[in-house]
């Protein structure tokens, strides 16, 4: 094998209290797809930083061709041959493609030849077998179209080293068969690619070799042939699959809530359902079932105009998120860092918002020790990690995120919470712990709607399961009689067993 165009040899990386490397080392060599896992907090991101010059390793060096090299910039990093590309993609929407491909360059002249530029940014398109519009702006692409647009302008800035850090969490099917033909094309062109993921057999199909970190050690390193997925999750989590998705098994308590006909025009028609003390009652449908709409309903985000919501035996209606608390209904939303949480507050700050009347003083003045006090409690319920309970929310893991933003919930006390893609971006380990979380949560008496789109996850922790399509109820499932067949039947509009079909 050809020596590695970069090594990284024994680093290290501490913030505050949290070691998040230690004693790692790495060799990425040309032409391999090097797959990086672990769980959130692992360090993924840490070693990222580092290697684009955002951090600076408190200890080890970063070899290139085998020579020390200090980076300490990502424009460095891209003189370097280092680029990095993220689950969002970082286009300028109002610029059209062309532009955003050599958007980086340092050397293009006080006047752009337009005409080249635009020649040469079909050029590279070309090579990647791909056929984009070179003058349309960039905020009519698709996701997929712009994430190929940073690999473009990885390529004009002859990329030797590419990372891509969760690249396909938001796209489909056919466009992750799409971006795994790019990405292949690079490493066939002699191009290093490190590839972060969650979605461990996308990680497993594309990469050459794997390796895992936990707690920010480097715990294994193998090629892909000598590895499997169960073996993979071992050493991210220290455990086995098995012990995942362990939701309890426990008696359904007093009626809680029946929902009758519920409708909101052009998003969904006549749901009806009822929900018990410590039951989790499943949603699955495919995109565009309209699965949230309903949540949001719910919580009076955007009230339902048609149906009726009985609460505890009272006909209610929820026209706003302050009367659903009132009432004891929580919703967590899917996008926990646009929606979910203020990502620049602290985790006390965040838990205490939803009822942040209850701890100000005569004054209006927060009263923080109560604050801290509450969110330390949480802390341990949940076994958060963070650096500080004052520590701001974006420094956080996703899953540890996860978890301030469930707390920021549980916080109101509710009866009813409704969790709209609550381990979505989040790895195995931290997913276990949110599902073991849910368990505990029934198993106390709370009522919980679980809306999700990873159908194992359903089947798993669903004492019910309510199967929509296009804002029409299909069916709804128990436990016993659930399948993943029987469930998709459902959801693609097909006759099934489930109780209440649709006509």
């Amino acid at each position: 094998m050809a020596e590695p165009i970069l090594r990284m040899r024994h680093v290290s990386k501490r913030f505050d209290m949290t070691q998040a490397l230690d004693d790692v080392s790495l060799d990425l060599y040309p032409g391999e797809i090097h797959g990086l896992v672990g769980e959130n907090g692992a360090g993924k991101s840490t070693l990222i930083k580092i290697m684009t010059g955002i951090y600076r390793p408190d200890h080890g060096e970063m070899l290139l061709d085998g020579q020390p090299v200090q980076v300490q910039n990502s424009q460095q990093a891209q003189a370097h041959g280092i680029a990095a590309i993220y689950q969002e993609p970082m286009v300028f929407p109002d610029l059209n493609v062309a532009e955003n491909i050599f958007i980086s360059h340092q050397d293009r002249g006080p006047v752009v030849r337009w005409g080249k530029m635009c020649r040469d940014a079909k050029a590279i398109l070309a090579k990647l077998d791909v056929s984009l519009d070179v003058r349309q702006q960039a905020r009519g692409l698709t996701l997929a179209a712009q994430q190929t647009v940073e690999i473009a302008k990885a390529i004009s800035l002859d990329v030797r080293v590419l990372i891509m850090d969760e690249p396909t969490a938001s796209l489909s099917a056919h466009e992750v068969t799409r971006l795994f033909k790019l990405v292949r094309s690079l490493r066939d062109q002699g191009v290093s690619i490190l590839f972060i993921g969650h979605r461990l057999e996308e990680v497993l199909r594309i990469s050459d070799r794997v390796t895992v970190l936990r707690d920010g050690e480097k715990i294994s390193s193998h090629l892909r042939e000598e590895v499997t997925v169960e073996q993979v999750i071992r050493d991210m989590v220290g455990r086995d699959v098995s012990d995942f998705f362990s939701k309890e098994d426990i008696e359904r308590g007093e009626l809680l809530m029946s929902v009758r006909g519920l409708g909101k025009e052009n998003a969904f028609q006549g749901i009806t359902f009822d929900v018990y003390r410590g039951e989790v009652l499943g949603f699955a449908g495919l995109i565009g079932s309209r699965r949230t709409d309903v949540g949001l309903a719910l919580f009076g985000i955007d009230p339902a105009d048609s149906g009726e919501i009985i609460l505890e035996g009272t006909r209610r209606r929820i026209r706003s998120p302050e009367e659903a608390l009132k009432l004891g209904v929580a919703y967590a939303t899917e996008d926990r860092r646009k929606l979910g949480l203020n990502l620049s507050m602290s985790m006390a700050s965040n838990i205490t918002l939803p009822m942040l009347a209850e701890y100000l003083n005569p004054l209006g003045l927060i009263r923080r020790r109560a604050e801290i006090s509450t969110a330390e409690e949480f802390r341990k319920r949940l076994s958060i990690r963070t650096p500080s309970l004052t520590a701001e929310v974006e420094k956080l893991s996703g899953g540890n995120q996860q978890k301030v933003m469930l707390c920021k919930w549980l916080n109101s006390d509710p009866k009813l919470l409704i969790l709209d893609e609550p381990t979505r971006g989040i790895d195995v380990g931290a997913k276990a712990e949110v599902h073991q979380t849910i368990s505990d949560l029934a198993a106390r008496g709370l009522a919980v709607i679980l809306i999700s789109s990873d159908l194992p996850e359903v089947l798993a922790m669903s004492d019910r399961i309510l199967v929509m399509r296009e804002g029409r109820q299909m069916g709804v499932f128990e436990h016993a009689d659930a399948t993943e067949e029987g469930v998709m039947t459902a959801a693609m509009g097909q006759y099934t067993t489930a109780q209440e079909v649709a006509p």
